[in-house]
């Protein structure tokens, strides 16, 4: 007989959004004449800049002629592309990043989820705490861990992020194989220095580990101290690999494309202690379960390096930021402790004696604001809540004016 996957069972009912949304959903049916504002999920709200819909309307009229037509292109990415991202992304950083170490992809959310499958099934994993579902749930699924109990997976190494520690992970006190890192951090916004990097980037290379660093959100880094790429720390090529994404950067959430750096010097080990090269490992994987993303949309993706693109998407994160200051400003002139949302997108708010989910329920019934739990992403966060700054300037001014009132 067909049998399932017994890990999934070990999977909480439903994903973190899919009961925000129910949520709301209900207290929308009770309350039609309502306007809801959700500052909750992380998509944004702009749309594509010029440069992007130009680039867009080239590669569809390109595919409208038998002389320009593409049919399957390259599962990596068309060279076009990936010469633009390794030249804009890293070499202005310093970091010695080729063309053919970068492949491009449907979204970060896809790679993160999929890395996983080229590791053993018993190898140790730190993941922070609070963290990015995605990166727990499929080492879930992947069988790495045991039962879920009192907030954690029995097998996995969390590494608190508390206000104690500025919410930056420690160095495990156990050896660990594989490293999920992220920054800017989602849900946090915290951010972490070059100093702080390389502390993690010489523990993996003496414990023979690997870093996953999630840089999704390094558009929105205004301090140009802070490192954009991990790859601005020496070293880092042979034990990082990096997840990048245009959806946050150009905003491509409904378009669909980023890209993983996957470094030829980067090795991983085989049963027997033999050196096996991981970017041909994820090549093989992408090649056999990935068709490539569509020539229009990378034609897209390209446009947001040209000098217009940049200086179009460069506006729109900064409207989104003015956004996060304001949202700060808010939070702050209300007592509340928070981080975040200087170099990220998201604010994590501290709610002190309240659970996060009462002060979801309680700004959605009060002030008819939607914003996303902390306990969702971790048993560090049940105190906490994230607000983010991806809606109108209109909406979110709208919606802090309600938070005043609600919790005046």
């Amino acid at each position: 007989m067909i049998r399932a996957n017994d890990n999934y069972n070990k999977l909480k009912a439903s994903y973190l959004f899919s009961d925000i949304a129910k949520r709301v959903d209900e207290y929308q049916q009770k309350n039609p004449e309502v306007q809801i504002i959700k500052l909750g999920i992380g998509d944004v709200t702009r749309a594509l800049a010029p440069a992007v819909i130009k680039g867009f309307h080239k590669g569809v009229d390109e595919m409208a002629s038998d002389a320009t037509f593409r049919g399957y292109g390259p599962e990596q990415g068309y060279e076009f592309l990936r010469k633009k991202i390794a030249k804009n992304d890293f070499h202005a950083r310093g970091a010695d990043i080729s063309p053919d170490e970068i492949f491009v992809s449907d979204g970060a959310k896809c790679d993160t989820g999929n890395f996983q499958e080229l590791f053993a099934g018993d190898i140790k994993v730190a993941i922070p705490d609070p963290v990015y579902p995605a990166y727990l749930d499929t080492n879930v699924m992947a069988g790495r861990t045991g039962e879920f109990k009192d907030g954690r997976y029995k097998g996995i190494v969390y590494m608190d992020c508390l206000k104690e520690n500025n919410f930056l992970p420690e160095l495990p006190c156990e050896n660990v194989d594989l490293i999920y890192l992220c920054f800017p951090n989602n849900p946090t916004g915290s951010t972490a220095t070059k100093e702080e990097l390389k502390v993690w980037v010489d523990y993996a290379k003496e414990n023979k580990a690997l870093i996953l660093f999630d840089a999704a959100y390094e558009s929105y880094i205004r301090d140009e101290a802070l490192p954009k790429t991990i790859y601005e720390i020496e070293g880092a090529s042979k034990v990082a690999v990096e997840f990048r994404s245009f959806s946050k950067t150009a905003g491509f959430t409904g378009t669909r494309c980023g890209f993983t750096i996957v470094p030829k010097d980067c090795m991983v080990f085989d049963s027997k202690g033999r050196k096996a090269s991981l970017h041909a490992m994820w090549n093989r994987r992408h090649s056999t379960k990935f068709n490539g993303v569509s020539y229009p949309v990378q034609k897209a993706a390209e446009a947001v390096y040209s000098g217009e693109g940049k200086a179009q998407v460069k506006q729109q994160i900064a409207y989104y930021l003015n956004n996060a200051d304001i949202i700060r400003e808010t939070v702050e002139s209300l007592g509340f402790d928070y981080v975040g949302g200087k170099n990220s997108p998201y604010i994590w708010v501290d709610g002190k004696d309240r659970d996060s989910w009462d002060f979801f329920d309680l700004l959605l019934t009060r002030a008819s604001v939607v914003c996303t739990p902390g306990a969702g992403f971790g048993r560090c966060g049940r105190q906490y809540i994230r607000i983010s700054a991806f809606n109108s300037l209109e909406n979110v001014t709208t919606a802090m004016a309600r938070l005043k009132e609600a919790l005046k």
